[in-house]
């Protein structure tokens, strides 16, 4: 039997542009997925504190404002120091293809450049295997 995904989707850092996010929130629904919208201007311990309150199986961060170099460590690092590991995270938005493989190697499932099919973020999302 397949169990509902838990996605909270995010903006980090000054990146005041949340149309996007908000289509990718609502494609996740109509996907048959719960969806949490934290807003903007989201410090990473917030997303990550509102992660572990929710009880998610994923997080999705979009970012435009090419900060994700400096803001996607700190999510990472902060799961890692609460032991959810296991919530997988995401990334979209204006992302050079040289920062792909950097941050995969943080642990970041995928890397979603702008312009990207959705279907591949609503399929690995609920491929996740259930959480601990």
């Amino acid at each position: 039997m397949e169990t509902t995904k838990k996605v909270l989707m995010a903006k980090v850092g000054l990146d005041g542009h949340d149309g996007g996010v908000k289509v990718i929130c609502r494609i996740l629904r109509d996907a048959g997925m719960e969806v949490v919208y934290t807003g903007l201007r989201q410090t990473p311990e917030k997303i990550v504190a509102a992660a572990l309150d929710e009880d998610v199986d994923a997080i999705g961060v979009s970012i435009l404002s090419g900060a994700h170099m400096h803001h996607m460590p700190r999510i990472m690092e902060l799961l890692k120091e609460n032991d959810a590991e296991d919530i997988a995270v995401i990334l979209g938005g204006t992302i050079p293809v040289t920062d792909v493989e950097p941050l995969k190697s943080l642990g970041i499932k995928e890397v979603y450049p702008t312009d990207t099919d959705s279907s591949g973020a609503i399929e690995l999302l609920k491929s996740l295997p259930p959480r601990k």
